[in-house]
């Protein structure tokens, strides 16, 4: 048995749900570019899980069904004053938040077809209250409940931020969640799926996936691209901080990625994103800023960007905390999970891959007082 690092280029399962074939990527053979500019969230959610399109009546029931189970046990919301509130990163609550929400959950430990759709919902529905609360209760404020009558999207800001969002924050949330929802068998996707494939339950599959987004080279590069904008502070400064960068070969968050080879198809549509929100908010150095440090680095590197590159400067001109850039990521890539986490029941195997030993060869036990 030889080993290949990082699993790069071992397929470890079919699936039917998301596909990146030739730089392109795909939801049920529906391609990113035209979901990204014509699809709700609500309408992928209903592909990942059904593998495909709702039908009006059936995205009503999916839209009535989310906003039906919005709403947190008030003992989750409670548990947050509990938190080191000063030192916990959001990720850290949302991960203790959602293991939590399973203890609540009578179908927790129920394994067939019909109760899993339903927690699908529960945790779906949930995981954006719970960042949004958890944000506001850090900060001292109360939160908010959800509305009824406001999409996905626009819940979540609105219990974020205390009003009604502009139809352009809608517009660009919208497409993030839709842009972040899968990615085929990514570190999270692959932990989730390794995780039920004990049969143990959704809550246990989602808590570990949220582990495995927590890391910096997963989930939370959004939230160092962010911080590295802030800390070149200006254009004129994003040549000579790259180039530094660079000499001390020292890494750049938000460029290149394991599966692409010509580029992540989803950097586009929030490059463009990024791009009318700086201008809208009266902030374009953010954009500015994200785009002088894209034209130096991949005049350096043949590495253009991925999804978290322009994502972090889309999220901060919606006002949105930094190091809540990765728990927005989980509140988008939990649909994708929970596809996955159904496909992985509907057609189950262990997974137990094997380890190529390089430790020593065979050695004979010697007694503790024999040893030197």
């Amino acid at each position: 048995m030889t080993a290949t690092r990082g699993l790069e280029g071992i397929v470890a399962t079919t699936s039917s749900i998301s596909s990146i074939i030739d730089d392109t990527l795909t939801y049920v053979g529906y391609n990113i570019d035209d979901l990204a500019e014509k699809a709700s969230f609500e309408e992928i959610i209903y592909l990942l899980w059904h593998l495909e399109l709702p039908n009006s009546e059936q995205l009503q029931e999916l839209k009535q069904q989310l906003a039906d189970n919005m709403e947190l046990p008030q003992e989750i919301i409670d548990s947050f004053n509990t938190y080191p509130i000063n030192k916990v990163h959001p990720m850290a609550a949302l991960r203790t938040a959602v293991s939590a929400l399973g203890l609540y959950d009578e179908e927790a430990d129920v394994m067939d077809k019909e109760a899993n759709f339903r927690k699908a919902v529960r945790l779906q529905a949930k995981m954006p209250t719970i960042v949004a609360a958890f944000s506001r209760v850090r900060k001292g404020l109360t939160p908010i409940a959800p509305r009824k009558d406001l999409s996905f999207a626009e819940n979540f800001l609105y219990m974020l931020k205390g009003k009604e969002p502009e139809p352009i924050e809608v517009e660009a949330f919208n497409k993030a969640l839709v842009l972040h929802a899968d990615h085929e068998l990514n570190a999270s996707t692959f932990t989730a799926r390794v995780c039920v494939a004990t049969l143990s339950d959704m809550y246990s599959g989602v808590t570990a996936a949220i582990g495995a987004l927590k890391g910096p080279l997963h989930g939370g590069a959004n939230e160092q691209v962010m911080k590295m904008l802030t800390e070149i502070g200006s254009p004129e400064n994003a040549e000579k901080y790259v180039l530094d960068k660079l000499s001390k070969k020292e890494k750049i968050m938000g460029f290149g990625h394991r599966v692409y080879r010509k580029g992540d198809p989803r950097a586009k549509h929030l490059q463009e994103m990024s791009k009318k929100l700086t201008e809208i908010t009266g902030e374009p150095e953010w954009y500015e800023i994200s785009a002088k440090v894209h034209e130096v680095f991949t005049s350096q590197k043949p590495l253009p960007p991925n999804v978290d590159f322009y994502s972090a400067s889309v999220y901060h001109s919606l006002g949105i905390d930094h190091d809540l850039f990765t728990p927005i990521f989980a509140v988008s890539r939990v649909s994708g999970w929970i596809a996955h986490i159904l496909e992985q029941y509907e057609n189950n195997r262990l997974i137990r891959p094997r380890a190529e030993y390089t430790g020593p060869g065979l050695r004979k036990y010697v007694p503790v007082d024999e040893r030197n």
